[in-house]
């Protein structure tokens, strides 16, 4: 399988600064995205903080490991370096006042040959696009999905709600690092968007949808997404990362094998 991956962030309309951070690496098959909280730019380094670590710390175990790591594996080295970065991060907090409270929602991928190994903490999102079908693969660590999950409250009802940003989960606020992570079968032809709530709360599932399966490349779907955002108003940061699976070719994949990668 070959990934093709594509990033863009937005300050939004009403936000002095973007505390959204995204990263990849095309050849480590990493996708990150984190959505900062906290006083003054707190939220903006602690976002940065996140995609930085993870970025560099599962880039070196991935080149390290090859694609002879297990799925197990994998998620075991994603944790660690989570884990790692949630102590950076709270580190920073505790030792700088300014700092104080910072955190980070986070959404992460590792894409290796047919396999997704995900995963999040907070309300950031990952949605796959599969053959016409549209799909939310996280689930929310908020307020909000706890009371939808209780049957509290209806899905319509936690749309229109004031309470839409508590989360229940964040990186870098507790000593332990609440992570979910899941594994998925990837097919050719799938589409993921990793996105902060800036996204999502701005447009409906409907129109993210809708923009995806339409004609166009990676960089013009994502222009198109933050654009929808800030079209209705554009409350928050807007940050979308795209990630696309193709085919790769049988000649290629023996060749591989060959030289041992």
């Amino acid at each position: 399988m070959i990934y093709e991956f594509c990033a863009r962030t937005d300050r939004g309309l009403h936000r002095a600064n973007n505390e959204d951070s995204v990263v990849f690496d095309t050849a480590a098959g990493l996708a990150v995205l984190a959505d900062g909280m906290g006083g003054y730019n707190a939220g903006e380094v602690a976002s940065g903080m996140a995609t930085a670590f993870i970025q560099a710390e599962m880039v070196r175990w991935l080149a390290q490991a090859g694609r002879r790591a297990n799925m197990r594996e994998v998620r075991r080295a994603l944790e660690i370096c989570v884990e790692n970065a949630n102590q950076a991060i709270l580190g920073a907090s505790l030792a700088n006042p300014q700092y104080a409270g910072m955190g980070t929602t986070l959404v992460v991928g590792v894409f290796q040959n047919a396999r997704l190994t995900l995963g999040h903490i907070g309300d950031s999102r990952c949605y796959r696009l599969r053959n016409g079908s549209f799909e939310q693969i996280t689930r929310d660590h908020s307020w909000l999905q706890e009371q939808v999950d209780a049957g509290l409250l209806t899905q319509q009802q936690a749309a229109s709600s004031i309470n839409r940003n508590l989360v229940t989960r964040a990186l870098g606020v507790e000593d332990v690092a609440l992570l979910e992570i899941n594994d998925y079968a990837v097919e050719a032809g799938d589409l993921y968007l990793m996105c902060s709530d800036g996204l999502s709360d701005m447009v409906s599932d409907e129109d993210i949808a809708r923009i995806l399966a339409a004609d166009g490349t990676l960089e013009q779907k994502a222009t198109q997404l933050i654009d929808a955002a800030n079209a209705q108003g554009g409350r928050d940061n807007i940050s979308a990362l795209l990630t696309k699976a193709k085919a790769g070719s049988g000649k290629r994949g023996l060749m591989a094998r060959l030289l041992g990668a």
